[in-house]
């Protein structure tokens, strides 16, 4: 008597025909397919077991299915992207969605490092300062005149330079006789002492604090020997 072997489902033989085997039971093709295999994304009939099934994200597709949404390019051994369900070639993606360079115009491609500052995108090769030309990447820098500078270069072309030190002022100034200042290198010529926002006179150009210049110069009562001091001593200075 010759064996019985039929499909587990349908229960057609299966001598002599093309079956596949799920738990140990045997399947014909046609069972095993609508009861098992994946449908397509893109063209909803199944992906026969004879077929290679391409998955992403619990979604299959037939292999010649599996393409670009926008230039139906084969995605297959290709990188990718996903937007909105629909999968996208890296160039499709790019003229799409990625952000422009504000410097050359070209499309910063998804996974290079891009800077980013009001609003506006960089290439990190692109970011550089305008007068030196060398890339800023994550230092400090300036906007000017919808120009970047690199501290530095912002300093040499544009900070005043403290009158005293000669080195740049870049916050908390103040001015004397039209001349700029640190605040730290504003002092009293005896002492000193830091004079922004104290009362302070000046003799021969230099400035004083009224404690010094009344040690100073001020005349001495004959009575008490202390120098007299009055408010014809105060000098002005201005802050920027």
């Amino acid at each position: 008597m010759t064996e019985c072997f039929d499909c587990h489902h349908c229960k057609e033989s299966l001598f002599g025909k093309k079956y596949i085997l799920r738990e140990d039971s045997p399947y014909c093709m046609k069972c095993y397919e609508s009861l098992y295999s994946n449908t397509c994304e893109e063209c909803k009939h199944p992906i026969g077991a004879d077929c290679k099934d391409l998955s992403y994200k619990d979604r299959h597709w037939h292999e010649t299915c599996f393409h670009c949404f926008q230039c139906k390019n084969s995605l297959v051994d290709k990188p990718f992207a996903a937007k909105e369900d629909h999968l996208l070639c890296t160039d499709c993606y790019s003229n799409e969605y990625s952000s422009k360079c504000n410097e050359c115009k070209k499309t910063i491609m998804p996974g290079t490092r891009k800077m980013e500052y009001k609003g506006s995108s960089w290439h990190e090769t692109c970011f550089i300062c305008y007068r030196c030309q060398q890339p800023i990447g994550t230092k400090s820098f300036i906007p000017k005149d919808n120009q970047n500078f690199c501290v530095p270069c912002y300093e040499k072309q544009f900070a005043m330079q403290c009158v005293q030190c000669k080195k740049a002022i870049t916050t908390g100034g103040v001015t004397y006789r039209e001349q700029p200042w640190h605040k730290e290198c504003f002092v009293c010529t005896g002492c000193k002492k830091q004079l922004s926002g104290q009362r302070f006179t000046s003799r021969d150009e230099f400035a004083y604090c009224l404690s010094c210049f009344c040690n100073l110069y001020a005349k001495k009562c004959a009575g008490c020997t202390n120098p007299i001091s009055g408010r014809s001593l105060m000098t002005r200075v201005v802050f920027f």
